[in-house]
């Protein structure tokens, strides 16, 4: 019985050493812990950053609620926006970058549309109906040549620009483009002759393909350009005669002699005079 009660006793006093025990854990736990914290540091980081500066995908697919453009421009409201962006603006790097070359004494600053007569502004694309905060808030600030052969050009483009909201619309990044470049190629060619080059390419039953570029006398490109016409359905009721009157003919072709045609001393056209 004695016995019995000793081999009790050892196996609870095993079992109690074993229950607290302050042997090392084994490793494998310890890399395991580690592990669970690294990915719950790393998820929370991620997080944050992605709540702060969400990919490209993310802002077009679930863009940020934000409010639209302000319904009075010349409120107290918009006009501050506008000052604040004006700010923005005048200290931008690349502006005061280019302020700041050797050759800035070569180049102009200018703001379009600043003395635009308000009559003409207001049925004007850019300067009138998408001007205001939340659009085109600023007035576009060129550094142009004083040669008129480069430019640069800055613009703000409000949220209210958005094709998809998050994206600029397509059509008005063309527009813009349009009208810069416009501004390039108008100021080089009043008072000058230019010279319109045409090429036609290729003609495929009704359509036809050509290309053509605007120079001046120098040779230097102004403008690139081509284009495919198709010819309506109704083309065979046209005044054909009018039409090429109109764009311009070939002058008809004088009668003209056959020439001789001579060989070895014998006259090959016998039926035509010799002169």
């Amino acid at each position: 019985m004695a016995s019995r009660l000793s081999r009790v006793f050892q196996v609870a006093l095993r079992s109690r050493s074993r229950t607290f025990s302050t042997a090392t854990p084994p490793p494998h736990s310890r890399r395991t812990f580690g592990t669970l914290a690294a990915v719950t540091v790393a998820s929370v980081v991620a997080g944050t950053l992605g709540a702060i500066y969400p990919p490209p995908p993310i802002s077009i697919l679930f863009p940020r609620v934000a409010p639209g453009p302000p319904a009075e421009p010349d409120s107290p409201e918009s006009r501050a926006y506008s000052e604040q962006l004006e700010e923005k603006l005048q200290t931008l790097p690349l502006l005061n970058e280019l302020r700041s070359r050797a050759d800035a004494r070569e180049w102009y600053e200018t703001r379009p549309y600043q003395n635009f007569p308000e009559e003409r502004r207001v049925n004007n694309l850019t300067a009138g109906a998408l001007r205001g905060p939340g659009k085109l808030a600023l007035l576009p600030l060129i550094r142009a040549k004083k040669d008129e052969s480069e430019s640069v050009v800055f613009l703000h483009l409000g949220r209210g620009l958005c094709g998809h909201d998050g994206i600029i619309h397509g059509g008005l990044l063309a527009t813009l483009l349009d009208e810069t470049l416009a501004r390039t190629a108008i100021s080089n060619l009043p008072e000058k002759f230019v010279v319109i080059k045409t090429r036609l390419d290729e003609v495929k039953g009704r359509k036809a393909t050509v290309s053509g570029r605007v120079e001046d006398l120098k040779g230097t490109v102004l403008v690139e350009a081509n284009a495919t016409f198709v010819q309506p359905r109704y083309a065979k009721l046209l005044h054909t005669a009018q039409l090429r009157k109109a764009m311009g003919e070939p002058p008809a072709s004088k009668d003209h002699e056959e020439p001789v045609l001579l060989a070895d001393g014998q006259d090959l056209n016998p039926g035509q005079k010799h002169r």
